[in-house]
């Protein structure tokens, strides 16, 4: 598809502002995404250029000028490049404020057929690349994979902004420009948030490569994000412990039921096996690394796990691979009468919303790990728990804490009546 240029002398004062349309004309490719910008400063000119994709038009959404669906991969590209286009004009026209009309074509077709994302040097998103190439083989797969998150959402508000942001234009501004993006592309609290704290981590990874930087004056908003905990009660552990599931749902059960014991990430427990299982004091205990963190645990085995492996000729269930998992766990659930309406937060389309389900339905295999530090908090020492979970830190253990649990508050209100008896 050849890019079709042309300038259009509109005597008009208005700033830079760029708009992305369809053509009229429907081809068998979908329309062809147009661009058109006034500039202030070259004398007012109208620019308009066909670019060389098209799209249908139900796929494309009129009021924010991109594709509807900017995650699936077809699209995500396509966002990409309108992005980098409008960063890309607006560094040319800023540097040449007279580039002509064929020099802007010749950018914008050298942006298009750019196979993969170049970022200048000194720029936010550079240091990035270079802090998790420095960091990839000392941190685990799922926090790397977050990372590439944050730094999608970097690409997309630097083309909220139509510039790349540079390390040292880092100040207290831009972290209200990315707060007010976003929220006006509906991005969660937490999100923005964790974010933010990954730029602030980014720039003290720059101070230590000679950079100067504003960390000591920036101040990230501390809001408050509720979080919603999902655990089994105890009396709900009994309850699938009791059930007589289909034998095709029998390991997934039993696992379930280790996993709300032992306290372990299904990347952990799922590999259980009797050849780590050691003998401390005429004590059954299970000696293991944690795969996402590297950490050595020696976890005594609860005594119901021990009926388990009993049950399996001193062995654990079969291995069962994790959406499979996910999909049994749920379905034993059901079976065990676990249906009481909670309120849940879901992805509807491409963002969370909280939505009202069945329990059942929102069983994962997490829901082991923080039944666990649920049910255990405040009958076991908080550091033995912490010890037998592996976190990092008490703070970050107390976000397991449901404290909602009806087992607690029940036991709250039976102190509360004790001592209201003996007043009396």
């Amino acid at each position: 598809m050849d890019l079709f240029l042309q300038v259009i002398k509109i005597t008009i004062f208005l700033p830079m502002k760029f708009s992305f349309f369809l053509s009229q004309n429907d081809t068998e490719a979908g329309h062809q995404v147009c661009l058109s910008f006034f500039s202030k400063n070259t004398k007012k000119k109208l620019y308009k250029f066909p670019l060389p994709f098209a799209i249908s038009a139900e796929d494309w959404d009129i009021d924010k000028q991109r594709p509807f669906d900017i995650y699936c991969k077809k699209y995500k590209k396509l966002n990409y490049i309108l992005n980098a286009v409008k960063i890309g004009i607006s560094g040319l026209l800023g540097n040449r404020a007279n580039a002509s009309a064929k020099v802007i074509s010749e950018v914008i077709m050298k942006i298009c057929s750019e196979q993969g994302a170049i970022y200048p040097q000194g720029s936010l998103l550079e240091m990035m690349g270079h802090y998790l190439q420095a960091r990839q083989y000392s941190i685990s797969l799922s926090t790397y994979r977050r990372y590439q998150v944050f730094m999608r959402l970097i690409e997309k508000f630097e083309g909220f902004l139509s510039k790349h942001i540079f390390i040292q234009e880092i100040n207290n501004s831009l972290f209200s420009e990315f707060y007010t993006f976003g929220k006006e592309e509906k991005y969660s609290e937490s999100t923005l948030n964790r974010t933010a704290e990954f730029i602030k981590t980014i720039l003290n990874f720059a101070e230590l490569q000679g950079i100067t930087t504003n960390i000591r004056r920036l101040k990230i908003p501390k809001a408050k994000v509720t979080r919603k905990i999902m655990i089994l009660e105890d009396e709900e552990i009994k309850k699938i412990k009791q059930i007589k599931a289909p034998e095709s749902l029998n390991h997934a059960k039993d696992w379930l039921v280790i996993s709300c014991y032992a306290g372990q990430r299904i990347s952990d427990f799922m590999r259980f096996n009797i050849r780590q299982v050691v003998d401390i004091n005429g004590k059954k205990c299970i000696s293991f690394f944690q795969q996402k963190t590297g950490k050595a645990i020696i976890l005594p085995l609860h005594p119901i796990v021990l009926n388990i492996i009993k049950k399996y000729g001193n062995s654990f269930p079969p291995p069962i691979e994790s959406s499979l998992y996910n999909k049994q766990i749920k379905e034993v659930a059901f079976l065990a009468g676990i249906n009481q309406e909670v309120s849940v937060r879901k992805r509807i389309g491409f963002r969370v919303q909280e939505v009202l389900v069945e329990k059942w339905q929102n069983v994962s295999s997490h829901i082991g790990r923080r039944s666990f530090a649920s049910n255990f908090y405040g009958k076991i020492p908080t550091p033995l728990l912490i010890q037998a979970t592996g976190h990092g830190s008490e703070q970050v253990f107390l976000n397991y804490i449901d404290n909602l649990s009806h087992t607690r508050i029940i036991k709250l209100n039976d102190y509360f009546e004790k001592i209201y008896a003996e007043a009396i």
